[in-house]
């Protein structure tokens, strides 16, 4: 059994991880811990990802996209390291997730679309830079679009990948059928938010074909990591 632990913001929906974790089978679970406002309070995330080590967690990723990304790369890693440093088990963002997420899938240039704040898309933006993807593209919506629109809207032929960052948006069901409609990955907030933890834990061999080109069957060396 390979237990992802998430720092979760209260009223993010949880309904996209137990999907995630239904589809990738029975040894694979989705644990989480709930906390209250911003979450960039230090104490605050490593008390959640303690009582996620405690709960048996291979490894915690903070799931939240905007606080994540707006922290810029440096100190998102900052975080990630003090996290691991304090409970002991890898650590993570959703932030850094999209970074590694978008190197596996094969791309470099990519567009970022959602429902996200001016400010919070350009930190989204500034923060892919830093770790090396090129944003080609950025376009916002106000309220809830559905995800294979949404990414047919936003496509841009420079694009090898369509990037839909937040996570309090249900997308899960919606990825096959949105990669479809653009003929490239799509990779949202929740998904990539398991699959850090996965590549954590080093479960590389984790698939599933409902959950799109991230999760699709490759080799392990076909898997990139930092410093790659």
């Amino acid at each position: 059994m390979t237990t992802v632990g998430l720092l979760r913001p209260e009223g993010h929906p949880e309904d996209d991880y137990r999907r995630i974790e239904t589809l990738l089978g029975s040894d694979i679970r989705v644990d989480s811990v709930r906390y209250e406002g911003p979450g960039a309070d230090p104490e605050q995330l490593t008390a959640g990802a303690e009582r996620l080590r405690l709960a048996a967690a291979d490894a915690v990723v903070w799931a939240s996209s905007s606080a994540s990304f707006a922290q810029g790369w440096e100190a998102a890693r900052e975080r990630a390291r003090s996290l691991a440093l304090a409970t002991g088990i890898p650590a993570s963002s959703t932030a850094i997730g999209f970074a590694h997420a978008v190197r596996a899938v094969g791309a470099t240039r990519v567009v970022v679309a959602g429902a996200l704040p001016g400010e919070v898309a350009g930190a989204v933006v500034r923060f892919l830079a830093a770790a090396g993807v090129e944003v080609v593209g950025e376009w916002r919506v106000d309220g809830e679009v559905p995800l294979p629109e949404l990414v047919r809207a936003a496509d841009d032929p420079r694009a090898q990948a369509v990037l839909v960052p937040d996570t309090a948006v249900p997308t899960v069901a919606e990825v096959p059928e949105a990669e479809a409609a653009v003929g490239k990955p799509v990779l949202t907030g929740t998904l990539v938010t398991v699959w850090e933890g996965l590549r954590l834990a080093e479960r590389h061999g984790a698939w599933a074909d409902e959950l799109g080109a991230l999760f699709v069957r490759r080799g392990p060396r076909e898997v990139w990591e930092p410093g790659e």
